[in-house]
């Protein structure tokens, strides 16, 4: 019984949105729901670092009561004072966690969504053209990168804005004549100490560059284990690796002596500045060159220290947050991918008796020099069997990818049941359809998970017809959990006939009413060949069948056989009149005999 198509989802947050906007833009587009949550936690997080620039003027004021002999009472109402905003640290920060941290991670699943769903509209040509290994770290590692921006900009870079702002608030109400002071000082030393940081950075390449070289000898020892030992030379793949691990070690002894010096002398300079800053305002205080008192000298150099550093905090945040901006811009390869399988407005398909007519189809790949597919003109009928052979490059796989409709032809079109499949959501038209490929493809689960992929409300009973109809049923009942063992990632603890049997169960369970073997048998051995054959005998019944075969024996009960060469169609015919030819079917089968 066919599965009805399952409820378009809601839009998410960057469905047909990006555009190659800038991604500050795109970051403000993903917030915007937690725009309040956002602000929140700001206003938390103000008040939770308040005490980080209110402690110098709070310790100048008690410093001024005690030189001054001010009333007592005013060192205790600083001091609480400065309590009631430590105790206010443990709500405030919580709350800041639970608005910002979690506005994060809603980001995060947000473009993460967005991003599989993209991968899923897009078309097979686009991720035959683009690595999985590339498509998977944009969806994990980009955005955890994204996400570790917005974090660590939240955290170090809000405490260094709110302690710049509210340190040169409190100069200009406390010490005006300071202020222009610290406009000028501050900045440039924190540009001094980035400065010396910065010529870190070529030493840090150098050491990464080892450390990959380094990973490469491994990678490269651990897939040559089989070769290494069967030729006994143990002794010459380590010595190949300790040579990259010797360099790996030098590089990081030099790395960490630079990292030591250059530290040191940051240290150095930042600490000389503020030492110089104390003496100039404690000199002007003594020679009462402007009305400031001990505290406000205090206060001062405090201030020189917690400023400058927190202008080094926002300038060491421009790789991260330039990284991260990268990493969006990443995702937005994916987002605004223009090669997408469209299927709104189209035709539903809600029945299929299985006529399929090829009218004129060409197809040509793009940057190819020629057509892959060119004039292929055929009509297949109802629970008709129709075998393509050919040698490679003769563009079997490309007609099984038009059928599927993995590609759209670029001449001429191809019919369902009288319909133009150019007007129908191929979506539908899928629901009646099942592929049989060469590699069966499992994902780590069990048995009935594999088989149900999809169709999570088959009965036990339907599961095992299915199993049993495609001969599996026996070996799966001598295993320890049944249908319910786990098959290991990629079915990695079946053998390669279990998998296929389990591959034509997946197909028979949905009870196709359009089939594709796309050379099911060619990896196995004769006796596993033996039992896929007999299983897909039952599956071929009364569908519409397009086989794709290495083997001709494997078809020769084909109703029609199409012989391919060079994107055309060169004869068609059974087995018998096509060898009687002595044409192209013919010439492949002597050469298998041979």
């Amino acid at each position: 019984m066919q599965q009805p198509l399952p409820p378009p989802r809601q839009p998410s947050a960057l469905d047909h949105r990006y555009r190659g906007e800038h991604p500050i833009r795109t970051l403000g587009y993903l917030l915007r729901p937690d725009r309040r949550r956002l602000a929140v936690g700001v206003a938390a997080f103000v008040v939770k670092h308040s005490p980080v620039w209110l402690l110098p003027l709070i310790t100048a004021n008690i410093i001024d009561v005690v030189v001054q002999h001010r009333p007592e009472r005013e060192l205790w109402l600083n001091a609480g004072a400065l309590l009631v905003i430590l105790v206010l640290n443990y709500p405030m920060h919580l709350l800041y966690v639970r608005c910002l941290y979690g506005s994060t991670r809603r980001m995060g699943t947000a473009l993460r969504d967005a991003l599989c769903r993209r991968l899923q509209q897009l078309s097979i040509g686009y991720h035959t053209r683009t690595s999985a290994g590339v498509l998977q770290a944009k969806v994990v590692r980009d955005v955890e990168t994204v996400e570790q921006m917005t974090q660590q900009a939240s955290d170090m870079g809000l405490a260094a804005v709110i302690t710049l702002i509210g340190g040169l608030s409190v100069i200009a109400f406390r010490v005006p004549s300071f202020l222009p002071v610290f406009l000028v000082v501050v900045p440039a030393a924190a540009l001094l100490v980035m400065k010396l940081r910065s010529r870190l950075r070529s030493h840090n390449e150098s050491f990464r560059q080892e450390v990959e070289q380094f990973s490469a000898r491994v990678s490269e020892m651990t897939s040559l284990i089989p070769i290494t030992r069967a030729h006994g030379l143990e002794h010459a793949a380590l010595g190949r690796v300790d040579g990259s691990l010797r360099q790996v070690f030098l590089a990081g002894v030099r790395l960490d002596l630079l990292n030591g010096r250059f530290g040191a002398l940051a240290w150095i300079l930042l600490n000389s500045l503020g030492v110089a800053c104390l003496a100039g305002s404690a000199l002007v205080a003594y020679h009462g060159w402007l009305p400031i008192t001990a505290g406000d000298v205090v206060m001062l150099s405090a201030f020189f220290t917690t400023l400058t550093g927190s202008m080094s905090t926002l300038l060491s945040l421009a790789p991260v947050i330039s990284k991260g901006l990268e990493s969006v811009r990443s995702a937005g390869e994916v987002l605004e991918a223009p090669d997408l399988e469209n299927n709104a407005g189209k035709d539903l398909v809600e029945r299929v008796e299985g006529r399929i007519d090829f009218e004129g189809v060409g197809f040509a790949y793009e940057g190819a020099g020629g057509a892959a597919v060119e004039d292929f003109t055929l009509s297949a009928r109802p629970g008709e069997t129709v075998a393509l052979v050919g040698a490679s490059g003769a563009g079997k796989s490309t007609v099984l990818n038009l059928l599927i409709g993995f590609i759209r032809p670029t001449t001429g079109r191809i019919v369902l049941d009288g319909t133009d499949m150019a007007t129908l959501d191929l979506r539908s038209y899928r629901q009646f359809l099942s592929v049989v490929p060469q590699e069966s493809i499992l994902f780590e689960g069990s048995i009935r998970d594999n088989v149900t992929y999809g169709m999570g409300d088959a009965d036990e009973r339907t599961v095992r017809d299915a199993l049993r109809d495609a001969n599996a049923l026996e070996f799966v009942e001598s295993l320890p959990d049944g249908i319910h063992t786990v098959v290991g990632e990629r079915g990695a603890r079946l053998s390669g006939g279990q998998k296929q049997r389990l591959a034509i169960a997946r197909a028979l369970i949905r009870n196709p009413r359009v089939l594709i073997l796309d050379e099911a048998t060619s990896a196995l051995d004769t006796r596993s060949e033996a039992q896929v054959q007999e299983a897909l005998a039952r599956l071929v019944h009364g569908r519409t069948v397009f086989v794709v075969a290495h083997r001709l024996s494997t078809i020769r009960a084909a109703d029609r056989i199409v012989a391919m060469e060079h994107g055309r169609i060169a004869e068609i015919g059974t087995h018998e009149e096509l060898v009687g030819r002595g044409g192209v079917y013919a010439g492949l089968q002597s050469k298998q005999s041979a």
